[in-house]
């Protein structure tokens, strides 16, 4: 990934056209499913998810991942440059950090080495991305505490 260059407005067009894909009516479902509705307690939630072919929760997380991966192919093939692409989106890296605890031993138990692997190399090829993920995963710690203390009363 060259970074050598400067941002063009070509780059800026690119994330806008990304930025309206994601605006689309089952796109905007697929994506509230993932990041809002589906909260995991492990690796073998999202190996159920994962597996759950025919289902629309199935469906939906395999859209955003793929929606996912194809962006970062963008940016790790130097189409889209990544500072731009980065400042103009937090949700792949919130999408990472959401299920970067699990992938390791969700890649053995699928047998899919590359399931978010593109994303991981984007996510982790900038420090401050990769602080942007700690950052992220703390706030999701924080949130799940307190759902599960507001269902616990």
């Amino acid at each position: 990934m060259a970074k050598s260059r400067k941002a063009t407005a070509t780059d800026a067009d690119i994330c806008m056209k990304l930025y309206e894909l994601r605006r689309e009516a089952e796109m905007r479902k697929a994506r509230n499913f993932v990041n809002f509705q589906f909260h995991s307690r492990g690796v073998n939630d999202v190996l159920e998810l994962m597996q759950a072919t025919g289902t629309k929760e199935n469906a939906w997380a395999r859209q955003v991942f793929s929606f996912w991966e194809n962006a970062s192919s963008l940016i790790l093939n130097d189409v889209v440059h990544p500072d731009l692409f980065f400042a103009w989106n937090g949700e792949m890296v919130f999408v990472y950090a959401k299920f970067q605890p699990f992938l390791k031993e969700l890649r053995e138990k699928m047998e899919f080495p590359t399931i978010l692997a593109g994303v991981e190399k984007a996510v982790n090829s900038a420090p401050e991305v990769r602080k942007r993920v700690v950052m992220v995963q703390k706030m999701i710690a924080k949130r799940a505490a307190k759902t599960s203390v507001a269902k616990s009363k």
